[in-house]
């Protein structure tokens, strides 16, 4: 059975250069391709692909954010993130937002086709410095006895990601379907919170944990 695939990156040649590994495997089509993660859940919805590779640094919804999305509305879709960095933070936000596997891109060319494989066959797919960073955590939780909880929510976190965009809060409202007033209202919990001051200081908060590229 051949598996269909949703490419979601914002680089144009990154994609054709995937598209092209796996469109040579008589196995795996690519059926839907995406050039921000708010696009690739929308095309998601539409086309039901049966695996979703995302890049994790994209406009208007990173990977991640468009990982927990659709882990949500489609619990049976398989995940891959696609990504440039070697980065254990993005690992274990990739693990928890529902993603089966986490291939970076400059090796995709060896491990992308096998990942595929390996997520639709019902298993993880790690790159080795991913295995290191899974075992020195299950060491350090086990020591420490547990892990402190993520600073925001969700919501609050796709509001930062447009804030440092550059969007309006009438943008934002428009963007996410709600008011002007709870976006502000977001905004102003986020500044509490993070013991920020301004925009400026919340765009430079969203580029340092990656919401953003710099």
């Amino acid at each position: 059975m051949t598996v269909r695939i949703l490419l979601a990156d914002d680089h144009a040649l990154v994609r054709r250069g995937v598209r092209l590994i796996l469109d040579n495997e008589p196995d795996l089509e690519v059926v839907a391709e995406a050039g921000d993660g708010a696009e690739a859940v929308a095309l998601a919805r539409r086309e039901r692909p049966d695996l979703a590779i995302l890049d994790i640094a994209m406009p208007r919804m990173t990977g991640l954010q468009a990982a927990r999305e659709l882990s949500r509305a489609q619990p049976g879709l398989r995940i891959l993130v696609l990504t440039m960095y070697d980065n254990e933070q993005y690992f274990f936000e990739a693990l928890k937002v529902g993603a089966s596997g986490y291939v970076l891109k400059s090796v995709a060319d060896r491990d992308l086709v096998e990942a595929c494989r390996a997520t639709m066959r019902g298993e993880p797919f790690l790159y080795p410095g991913a295995v290191t960073a899974l075992i020195r955590d299950y060491l350090d939780r086990a020591r420490e006895g547990g892990a402190p909880a993520k600073a925001i929510t969700d919501r609050e976190e796709e509001i930062l990601k447009l804030v440092a965009e550059g969007h309006s809060s009438k943008e934002i409202a428009d963007l996410l379907f709600i008011s002007v007033k709870t976006v502000e209202r977001h905004r102003a919990n986020l500044l509490q919170k993070l013991g920020l001051r301004d925009r400026l200081e919340l765009t430079r908060y969203a580029i340092r944990v990656g919401l953003i590229e710099p």
